[in-house]
């Protein structure tokens, strides 16, 4: 299986089997204050091993033209995202959210592929629609409130396209340091829950419990994002979030074998919709003649086919390694997804 694609489904994984963790701590933590400290929890873990990892803080090796992107998706996905969702939740019931949220994994693939212009041909397309229709299965209920005014679905659906917008845009910052990313990410948004939790007049729990839920926010987002960043640079967007979709299944499964909770029909339908998407996306084969523009950019790489360049440093042969390098213009012919290097148009 493609590296990207284990990425992938283990940052599904970890982030789908956080949720169950998660709802056991709502009765010692109120929801706004447990967002805000799963956040915090992934921003402060992150942020020190990645000093520890380093020896000291370096700066991120982000080029000018890029801190508008990384900006831009802190903003929507860090403060825009949470807060839009936190207002929705109260004008709406959660079995009606929980179908809504299963646009994330639409609108992320929809502007990548109509303003970013990520490749898309009918097995992708018909992936993504099993793995969304399985999620929408999973999620369910028979007692969605249709007489809600309008307001808290609208605006679930704008918290949706907040993180679709930061997906697609923490893809053009991919390349670069994903402890970085997913660290500031989760310095901001955590500050922002906690700061609106406290202003709503929401107490601070016992400290077993503060420490209890940064470690899992630690562990289901922050381990979770890094891994998400890293395979939105090998995978896309789109497919990136298609598999990323299987999050709400895992929960789910994860809630049944652990936590003793009952399955109806529909948990077995969402789950063999979910594998048909996960196969039609696994035995995708995109190959095509196609340019690379000249590209200057850092990430760890090999010495492979689209990484032939000299070193203006000593280098002691060692790979894989790290540095800003330029790739030449070229056209060739090989099997590819649209990762960091293959953002062409079609």
């Amino acid at each position: 299986m493609n590296r990207d694609v284990v990425y992938a489904l283990l940052a599904a994984l970890l982030f789908g089997a956080s949720t169950p963790f998660a709802k056991l701590l709502l009765g010692d933590v109120e929801p706004v204050m447990l967002a805000g400290l799963l956040y915090l929890g992934s921003g402060v873990g992150l942020t020190l091993i990645r000093l520890i990892r380093d020896r000291g803080w370096n700066f991120p090796q982000l080029a000018i033209s890029e801190w508008p992107w990384l900006l831009g998706a802190i903003l929507f996905g860090g403060v825009l995202g949470p807060v839009t969702l936190l207002f929705g939740l109260t004008q709406t019931t959660g079995a009606t959210a929980s179908l809504l949220l299963n646009l994330e994994a639409v609108l992320t693939a929809v502007i990548a592929w109509t303003v970013f212009r990520e490749s898309a041909d009918k097995r992708i397309v018909l992936g993504m629609v099993a793995i969304v229709l399985g999620g929408i299965a999973l999620s369910w209920q028979t007692n969605v409130d249709a007489s809600l005014n309008w307001l808290g679905p609208v605006l679930i659906s704008l918290a949706c396209l907040c993180w679709a917008i930061d997906n697609n845009l923490t893809r053009k910052v991919s390349a670069s340091d994903a402890l970085f990313i997913a660290g500031v990410k989760g310095l901001i948004a955590g500050a922002v829950n906690c700061s609106l939790a406290l202003f709503l007049g929401l107490s601070m729990p016992d400290f077993l419990v503060v420490i209890s839920t940064m470690s899992l926010g630690l562990m289901g987002y922050g381990f979770s994002l890094v891994l998400f960043v890293l395979a939105l640079r090998g995978l896309g967007t789109a497919r990136t979030g298609a598999y990323f979709s299987t999050a709400p299944f895992i929960g789910a499964a994860i809630s049944v074998v652990m936590l003793g909770e009952s399955t109806g029909g529909l948990f077995w339908v969402a789950a063999s919709l979910m594998a048909i998407g996960v196969w039609l996306h696994l035995t995708e084969r995109h190959e095509h003649e196609h340019e690379h523009e000249a590209l200057d950019h850092s990430h760890r790489h090999t010495h492979d086919e689209h990484h032939q360049h000299i070193h203006d440093f000593d280098w002691d042969g060692a790979e894989p390694h790290n540095h800003r390098h330029v790739h030449a213009k070229v056209t060739h012919k090989h099997p590819h997804y649209p990762d960091i290097h293959h953002r062409h148009t079609h």
